[in-house]
């Protein structure tokens, strides 16, 4: 038998992992052929193969799987192991790797990172925005943000940032043509613009006004899948738009929208950024987690 690299063990389970060459190779930032020339020499190696491979898809054989169920806690308890070396350096260092929504990158995880970075200059920080709910252990995060219903049970959840606000907006060019809507069922024969997630359910906008409370689904003629674009449509007069108010609050301030039905507007809770329940997160992780507690939202929005 070949030797065998231990880094070839982690980079078989990132393949799998990730479901192919490439998003592996991405997430590594190396070539996909370097990926697939070490598990060539892993197979090689080891006299049998791991990988059945397509054109369109790379998943265990059997042999793969048995290895892999064995190698991912082995990975695990190393990757804890190098952690609690890591407690011993004068700085924190390491990679972290954290998925969030659009909303929560744009306005609370990026300056947060930021301010971070400049504390912590020998710790690497990788930002994926992705609205969907994923398993992040499975996919190699360190953490992730969502809001509080959408948590796993075995996750320990730290409130990122204040309580959000939504805003209904619209261009004065707009609301000149159309017409200003009293209430929530005046939208009824707007032109509403339609955001759709990731799954394919369109946004329900939700009001509130003291103790009443509804939801309505928008209809109009533009659909668009973030809530940058809907913001744009509603900057250039397609229609009404329905986003957190930190998208719309300097356009409005400065005139090139209106808040619209402000009294009807929808509070909600603050974000959470969630990690797994484990005994022992990294250094860096734990640095992460205390700056974040200590960060003066307020001052800097």
């Amino acid at each position: 038998m070949n030797p065998l690299r231990l880094d070839s063990f982690d980079v078989f389970v990132a393949i799998v992992r990730c479901g192919g060459f490439r998003a592996a190779a991405l997430e590594r930032g190396v070539s996909a052929s370097a990926l697939s020339q070490t598990i060539n020499a892993l197979e090689e190696a080891l006299g049998i193969r791991l990988l059945n491979r397509t054109t369109r898809s790379v998943s265990p054989t059997e042999a793969g799987q048995r290895l892999l169920d064995r190698l991912a806690p082995a990975l695990s308890d190393i990757q804890l192991a190098i952690a609690e070396v890591d407690e011993l350096r004068d700085s924190p260092s390491g990679t972290l790797r954290i998925n969030a929504p659009a909303p929560a990158v744009d306005h609370f995880l990026c300056p947060l990172v930021f301010h971070f970075m400049d504390r912590f200059r020998e710790v690497k920080i990788e930002i994926i925005s992705d609205a969907a709910v994923i398993d992040i252990v499975a996919q190699g995060f360190d953490a992730g943000v969502r809001f509080g219903r959408q948590l796993a049970q075995d996750m320990i959840a730290v409130p990122l940032g204040p309580s959000l606000r939504y805003a209904i907006v619209a261009s004065p060019d707009y609301v000149a043509r159309r017409g200003t809507p009293d209430t929530p069922h005046d939208l009824v024969g707007h032109d509403c613009i339609k955001r759709r997630f990731p799954g394919g359910a369109l946004v329900t906008w939700r009001f509130a006004f003291g103790e009443e409370e509804l939801e309505v689904t928008p209809s109009g003629r533009l659909t668009v899948s973030s809530a940058q674009n809907e913001l744009q449509a509603a900057l250039a007069g397609k229609g009404i738009a329905h986003v957190f108010d930190d998208y719309a609050k300097s356009h409005i301030r400065e005139g090139r929208l209106v808040e619209l039905l402000p009294d009807w507007s929808a509070t909600l809770p603050h974000w959470f950024l969630y990690y797994p329940n484990r005994r022992h997160p990294s250094a860096a992780m734990r640095a992460f987690l205390d700056h974040m507690k200590s960060y003066a939202w307020e001052a800097r929005r």
